[in-house]
């Protein structure tokens, strides 16, 4: 047996009759739903741009002593950064930047988005919905998130290392990198570093959602505000950061040499094998733990600036909703 709305949209109709006009109400029911993801990929976006840019001289330097053997210490980053300057100009500083935004701006959208969403989903199972996680939900929302963003947009992730470690007459552009590596390395070369990637983005995502989402947990008990301040957002995303970054950090270096291993001379093959290698030649701390200390500068910037700036285009975009939809 067919319902009832099938029933009648079986029925021919008949000269001058037409069919019922959903009524505002339920035309409505589905807009709530898609209104939140398509609010919180335009938010995640905003935020990961802005945030990778900021530190993107830092970024690019970090990157450039993970993949080397070079021994790292903060005047020698800041003769590098002075050196690049000089040859190539003040814009060089951001080289790699465009490839960086093709990148981040898809991760950090997927990321949040699937955030919010995932933090929907176990809020419903775990009874929860609409309240803060407890913490073990609360944790692997955040690490479902980082996975999902970090498996949808990998190779980009690729291309951004390579361009951050090359000098700008190698690759023109993003094309090229993807056209050079295609031909000259094999399309497998697109995900090499893959499994480490996803290896660290797990506790990277995990503790630094958890983190943020924890402190505005807590400051919300005790402030009796349930939004925080812009400043004390940025506290919050920092402390986020530091700890999500430190975490996680040994994988990202093995991911960088894995990644650019075709341009700088080297092999590495697998994750354990990297890790000999690098421990081997530089030991533990100096090796799997290089550029950290700029990592404790740039990640908290950079992690604050983007929880702080999802949050308030997030706040902005209901605030705009609401006007309106109240001037209607």
């Amino acid at each position: 047996m067919g319902n009832g709305v099938q029933e009648h949209q079986a029925m021919p109709l008949t000269q001058g009759e037409v069919l019922p006009v959903p009524s505002a109400s339920q035309a409505e029911t589905l807009k709530p739903q898609t209104r939140s993801v398509v609010n919180s990929l335009l938010s995640g976006a905003l935020a990961g741009a802005l945030a990778k840019t900021a530190v993107a001289p830092l970024d690019r330097t970090k990157i450039i002593f993970q993949v080397s053997s070079a021994r790292f210490s903060a005047k020698e980053a800041y003769r590098l950064i002075y050196r690049t300057y000089l040859k190539d100009g003040f814009l060089s500083l951001w080289r790699g930047n465009s490839a960086t935004m093709v990148r981040v701006i898809p991760y950090a959208a997927i990321q949040f988005c699937a955030h919010e969403q995932y933090k929907r989903l176990l809020g419903g199972y775990y009874g929860f919905q609409g309240k803060a996680l407890p913490p073990v939900p609360r944790l692997l929302a955040g690490s479902l998130a980082g996975t999902t963003a970090a498996m949808l947009t990998y190779p980009l992730d690729m291309v951004r290392a390579r361009m951050a470690v090359t000098p700008k007459e190698m690759y023109s552009n993003i094309v090229h990198v993807f056209e050079r590596i295609s031909r000259e390395e094999g399309l497998k070369t697109l995900y090499r570093g893959f499994t480490p990637t996803i290896l660290g983005v797990i506790p990277y995502a995990g503790l630094s959602f958890y983190t943020y989402e924890t402190l505005k947990k807590i400051h919300a008990e005790r402030s009796g505000r349930l939004q925080p301040y812009s400043y004390e957002r940025l506290a919050f995303g920092a402390c986020a950061g530091l700890i999500g970054q430190s975490a996680s950090y040994p994988l990202d270096v093995v991911r960088r040499r894995m990644q650019t291993a075709g341009v700088t001379g080297h092999t590495y093959g697998t994750i354990q094998g990297t890790m000999r290698e690098i421990v081997a030649e530089e030991g533990v701390v100096r090796g799997l733990y290089k550029g950290l200390s700029m990592n404790w500068v740039k990640g908290p910037i950079a992690v604050g600036i983007s929880f702080t700036t999802f949050d308030l285009t997030q706040i902005l975009l209901k605030k705009l909703y609401q006007l309106r939809y109240n001037n209607r």
